[in-house]
């Protein structure tokens, strides 16, 4: 399944946001974002397909892919897009529950990157690629050269995650990543569409040139 485009996965964390996640996603969806993710582990289920139904809603209005990560139930239930799941899932028994689902699994390595994407993945995130404040201690950092090694032997489009601002966005895409996701850079600014906008152009003009 392709990408949305642009390939920039905004991935939500209420924790470290300084308003709540539906005015983050207005925010990112205004700034030319066009993929949004519910993380929220911690919610209730009940509360969290509430908030991801309202989510839906507001991207559909946007043209915006919106998914959630991990419980594909509640993607089925209020018409999301897709669900992200963790590396040791299983992506071909999520498709079986959501057969148009946008499907996609995390990786910290480029054998897992590969292993999720031959079992059906339509993308992974690779991560950390640079040390982030959003997972402090989580890593090691694989860096340009790890990014590189995923994209390389990967059978699908790797997004590059941890660490990612508009300063290194580019060197991601020459390192071989479709797309960048982005959780704290755009959780804790104090101007999310303008950080997204820019996100975005600093991957698009690395595409172009």
């Amino acid at each position: 399944m392709k990408l949305p485009d642009p390939p920039i996965l905004v991935i939500s964390d209420r924790s470290q946001s300084r308003r709540p996640i539906l005015m983050v996603a207005k925010a990112v969806f205004a700034g030319g974002c066009r993929w949004f993710s519910l993380r929220e582990k911690d919610l209730p289920a009940a509360e969290r397909r509430t908030l991801l139904a309202a989510l839906v809603a507001l991207g559909h209005r946007y043209g915006a892919v919106v998914t959630a990560h991990e419980d594909v139930d509640a993607v089925v239930a209020v018409g999301g897009d897709g669900v992200h799941l963790p590396g040791s899932s299983d992506p071909h028994a999520a498709r079986m529950r959501a057969p148009r689902a946008l499907i996609g699994a995390s990786a910290h390595s480029a054998t897992e990157a590969a292993a999720q994407l031959g079992a059906g993945a339509d993308y992974v995130t690779i991560s950390p690629v640079f040390l982030t404040a959003s997972k402090p201690g989580y890593g090691p950092a694989i860096g340009l050269d790890g990014l590189a090694k995923a994209a390389a032997a990967a059978l699908g489009p790797v997004l590059a995650l941890g660490g990612i601002t508009a300063q290194n966005a580019g060197l991601c895409r020459s390192a071989g990543a479709a797309g960048i996701a982005v959780m704290g850079e755009v959780m804790r600014a104090a101007d999310p569409r303008a950080t997204v906008t820019n996100l975005i152009r600093a991957f698009a003009a690395n595409i172009a040139g």
